[in-house]
């Protein structure tokens, strides 16, 4: 585990605490357990990173630890744009380091939060994610987050890593949402609906404490 992360993982761990840091504590088993599958609601994913099919797209690659883990707990239905069309009848998204949206597809995402939506969205100003592709291509994920003005929106403002600091993670700042980990984690209650904004992307990377962390702040906005 790269500095980063361990980082990372500790600010998330003390921002999402109890099943988290239960799980952390006693490593004999995961915070949130597995459901059986007749059991498991849908989750909505958006994201340029390779969780899918991994970094080639290809169909034998296997995915990720993190795609194995979500299907423990959810069906994952990838989705390609936050439009309303995509989030009919979804009550729960995962936007993990997505693609700059368009402006309407941001509006419509804003309408469905509002309507009693939950999404957690990772924001991660300075990506530290490994890839083989050049700088540049379409299928490498992008170097930051690319906010076009839905945190804003949101009454959330994300500024990048210090440059003095060795972590990749960015930091959060906000005057209506409960902000955790010294700036990592924003808990933002949005009409009817929540948004649990992380400041890093990285952690996803398939480290075992940040994906238990991942499924226990996915919990938690089930539970809100």
């Amino acid at each position: 585990m790269t500095s980063n992360r361990l980082w990372a993982g500790a600010a998330l761990l003390a921002a999402l605490g109890g099943v988290a840091a239960l799980a952390v504590a006693d490593r004999s088993e995961a915070p949130v357990a597995a459901r059986p599958p007749a059991e498991r609601p849908t989750l909505a994913l958006l994201t340029s990173l390779p969780l899918l099919f991994g970094e080639s797209f290809s169909l034998d690659s296997g995915g990720s630890p993190a795609l194995t883990r979500l299907d423990q707990r959810y069906k994952v239905v990838p989705i390609g744009v936050a439009d309303a069309a995509s989030l009919n009848d979804q009550t729960l998204l995962l936007m993990a380091h997505p693609r700059a949206q368009p402006a309407e597809a941001l509006a419509e995402l804003d309408q469905w939060v509002r309507g009693g939506g939950r999404v957690l969205l990772l924001a991660d100003p300075r990506l530290d994610w490994p890839s083989a592709r050049p700088v540049g291509d379409r299928l490498r994920p992008p170097p930051a987050f690319a906010d076009t003005g839905l945190l804003a929106h949101w009454e959330v403002r994300l500024s990048g890593p210090d440059p003095s600091d060795a972590t990749s993670a960015g930091r959060l700042e906000s005057r209506r949402c409960q902000i955790s980990a010294d700036g990592l984690v924003a808990h933002c209650a949005v009409g009817k609906g929540h948004a649990t904004i992380i400041a890093d992307a990285d952690f996803l990377n398939g480290e075992p404490q940040g994906l238990d962390l991942l499924i226990a702040e996915l919990a938690r906005l089930e539970s809100r």
